[in-house]
């Protein structure tokens, strides 16, 4: 009986690897319409040839895409937005994590559910107060709205990681290094982060890549070409007559390229906060 059961034919393997891939499938249409689309002519993609491959690949997208000074400002600026914001809400939301975490008072959960509560709030809401605080700041057309802005909303999901994170480091640790005489930045610093890493690189590739990606808040920000970020970029380059698909979709893939570096830096210790929990021994 037991034979004859094991052997019948379980249909949920081949049911579940057919929906996987045909969410795959559809996952991946976009990025091949793009990747077509920069290997095209404007006429080509005009003419609703899309899908089809070409017989020969046309290369002078990506050569008019790397030779155009407003492109490399366009990363220049979205560099300059990039590293300072995720650098910024990765400390500030560690430092938060770390108190709420080992440094409990009176009152910090209630105060901790406030600032993680700012996850919650759709960013279009806060949208025109910023404006108006910034613009009475002087500081429209500048980069520094948009730091500003992108390292307060990481805040939330940071201390939030990190937080949970540093509740799973044992306080022996902590309180073994405080009788031998190290102050709460050495401890943190010294012994606390090492420890964090794969929390740490899981920040990194989402503030990263989500503050790359931005488009609306340096649409809102900003208004001088010049002061453009990346996102933007893709949208103001036009062809002569009209929109100039190719060219868009060839910068759509090298605007892509810093985001899929900075997932393979971090990829071990990524994949490893990912699943860090998920697996009890």
């Amino acid at each position: 009986m037991a034979s004859a059961y094991s052997g019948r034919f379980n249909p949920w393997p081949a049911t579940v690897f057919v929906i996987l891939a045909v969410l795959a499938v559809l996952f991946l249409l976009p990025t091949a319409g793009v990747l077509l689309s920069s290997i095209k002519t404007t006429r080509d993609i005009a003419l609703g040839d899309l899908w089809s491959i070409p017989p020969s690949l046309h290369l002078g997208n990506f050569t008019e895409v790397l030779g155009n000074p407003a492109v490399h400002g366009y990363f220049l600026n979205t560099i300059l937005v990039t590293l300072p914001a995720t650098a910024g809400s990765i400390a500030l939301g560690s430092l938060a994590g770390y108190v709420f975490a080992k440094m409990p008072f009176r009152g910090s959960n209630l105060l901790f559910l406030i600032v993680v509560a700012g996850m919650f709030f759709p960013p279009q809401v806060i949208l025109v107060p910023l404006f108006r605080l910034f613009n009475t700041l002087g500081l429209i057309d500048t980069l520094y709205p948009v730091i500003i802005v992108h390292m307060a909303l990481g805040i939330p999901i940071c201390t939030l990681l990190m937080r949970n994170f540093f509740a799973t480091v044992p306080t022996a640790l902590r309180e073994t290094a405080i009788m031998e005489g190290a102050n709460e930045w050495q401890i943190l610093t010294k012994i606390i982060l090492p420890l964090s890493l794969p929390a740490l690189a899981v920040l990194a590739v989402l503030q990263f890549t989500w503050i790359w990606n931005d488009f609306l808040w340096p649409l809102i920000f900003t208004q001088s070409d010049n002061k453009r970020t990346i996102m933007i970029g893709i949208v103001n380059l036009k062809g002569q007559y009209s929109v100039a698909w190719g060219v868009q979709g060839a910068l759509s893939l090298v605007a892509s390229l810093p985001t899929l570096f900075v997932f393979l830096f971090f990829q071990r210790y990524f994949i490893k906060g990912m699943t860090m929990g998920a697996v009890k021994g």
